[in-house]
């Protein structure tokens, strides 16, 4: 009896965060074995190219550029990049460095999703950390750990900040400095700030004590923000990094959808997996946050309805699963359960009714929790295939067929600058931010495109149909993955200024 004991005994010594940490080892590598399986592995976005070429330039030429020699601000996460040259300083393998950067915030989303549960709910039934493992395998944070970018541990460090905030101890100092430190993982942290001013004037001091918790709370923010400015500036004349602004001009036909259609869509990105069974807590919790006077609970749900909103306005793409929401999707996911919480204190049943509507929702919770894991899965495979066979193998076949010398205009810069090693001319902006003005403006792209001394254009087809039509196509890809997903095979032009009409 002893000897079958004793293992029992052993796991149940076991803390809490090592379990934490094998689910999200076995969550992020299930996605990695599926693009193996599917392709190969790689990254699902061509951004990540990018952060890899600014690291690979800092860890081993210690300079800040994507192309070499020419200092440049198109990274929007520069501690992303710091924390991914680290890698390449102390000769790590890239890829598998940034998938256990990848690891790390999917750890800190659900370590920190859990003590934020657990700080707001007095008790609970719950042995197993359930919040924690509901975000190690909720597909879209699996699915940014696993991208290479700073989406992941972005989201993990957003519910750091809420967890700090909701403690009745904290210094306004510290909550201030965590929001100006973020904006060096992502500039859109600057709306933290929102939230850590609503709840510090709100708490229970005298107005005398809220203003110097005030000036506190921006003499931190400060620290962080003013020395992030200044860090664009230098770079490229300009405070903040060119994506800013790049993303904005791109983008801006969606502008004449209407405001309240790109909002719902946005809103209902969380929805797509478990979220949906979760968004009748998000509501609960708003309505309880105002009838009960909880400024924490409050400023998370209005923080996350705005950071929303901003997005709707100004960037209002759902594409590659909602990038760009899905560090906002953390505390949605938190700020739900514990909404949930409220909706089960508020049912007057049976106790064996309430238990059978519990389990119910539990097991629906874990099901679907599990289906849109999997379907997750197969969805990165394939979003990994398709950069592997357009734009990486595109790269490999620029720097055999063409030559050293020579000057590249393409959209999708990161896998090209990362294997061509040639010159380009960023048709998005981000390295080539003279561009933005005329962003969509295939003609004035044209005659900038003659000027600079282009020699050949790197595109999917569709998407210049001017500049394409009188350059001399010499390259396609012939992969099945991005004509399946409803796009096309990129393509490699010479570009003649001779043939210009």
């Amino acid at each position: 009896m002893t000897a079958i004991e004793s293992p029992q005994k052993l796991i149940k010594q076991i803390p809490d965060w090592v379990w934490i940490i094998i689910a999200c080892l076995i969550s992020t590598g299930g996605y990695l074995f599926a693009s193996h399986l599917v392709y190969r592995t790689g990254y699902p976005l061509d951004d990540a190219w990018i952060h890899q070429t600014y690291a690979r330039n800092l860890g081993w030429y210690f300079e800040w550029s994507f192309l070499r020699g020419v200092p440049s601000a198109g990274s929007t996460s520069p501690l992303w990049t710091f924390l991914l040259a680290l890698g390449y300083a102390i000769k790590i393998p890239p890829y598998i460095w940034t998938m256990l950067m990848g690891v790390a915030g999917l750890f800190v989303t659900a370590i920190a999703g859990q003590a934020l549960y657990t700080e707001n709910v007095t008790m609970t039934h719950f042995k197993l950390p359930w919040v924690a493992l509901f975000l190690a395998f909720e597909w879209h944070l699996v699915w940014a750990s696993a991208s290479g970018m700073e989406t992941g541990i972005y989201a993990g460090l957003i519910i750091c900040f809420f967890y700090y905030l909701s403690r009745v101890k904290k210094n306004w100092f510290v909550v201030g400095a965590i929001a100006g430190g973020l904006v060096w993982l992502r500039p859109d942290a600057v709306t933290l700030m929102g939230p850590a001013l609503f709840v510090c004037v709100l708490h229970g001091s005298s107005w005398k004590g809220k203003w110097k918790d005030v000036q506190n709370t921006i003499t931190g923010f400060l620290l962080g923000f003013i020395p992030y400015l200044g860090f664009n500036y230098l770079l490229s004349g300009s405070l903040w990094p060119n994506t800013f602004y790049a993303k904005q001009a791109e983008y801006a036909i969606l502008y004449q959808t209407p405001l309240i259609t790109r909002l719902v869509k946005l809103m209902s990105l969380p929805l797509v997996g478990a979220g949906v069974l979760l968004a009748p807590g998000f509501i609960a919790v708003l309505i309880s946050s105002v009838k009960n006077k909880k400024p924490f609970y409050l400023a998370g749900c209005l923080w996350w309805l705005g950071y929303t909103f901003i997005y709707a306005a100004r960037l209002p793409v759902t594409y590659q699963h909602g990038r760009y929401l899905i560090p906002a999707m953390g505390i949605f996911f938190v700020l739900s359960i514990l909404g949930i919480q409220e909706i089960k204190s508020l049912i007057q049943l049976p106790e064996k009714g309430t238990w059978l509507l519990t389990t119910f929702w539990k097991f629906s919770l874990t099901a679907v929790l599990i289906v849109f894991w999997v379907v997750g899965a197969k969805a990165y495979g394939e979003d990994v295939a398709i950069i592997e066979t357009e734009m990486v193998e595109t790269a490999y076949w620029l720097n055999t067929h063409t030559e050293p010398q020579a000057m590249i205009a393409v959209h999708d810069i990161g896998a090209i600058g990362y294997f061509s090693d040639r010159k380009l001319l960023d048709l998005a902006g981000l390295i080539s931010p003279e561009v933005v003005p005329f962003i969509r403006d295939e003609q004035k792209l044209a005659d900038f495109m003659d000027t600079a001394g282009v020699d050949y254009l790197v595109t999917f087809p569709n998407w210049y149909p001017y500049m394409t039509g009188r350059a001399e196509k010499i390259f396609q890809t012939q992969s099945m993955f991005s004509p399946l997903a409803g796009g096309e095979n990129m393509a490699i032009y010479r570009w003649n200024p001779a043939t210009k009409e």
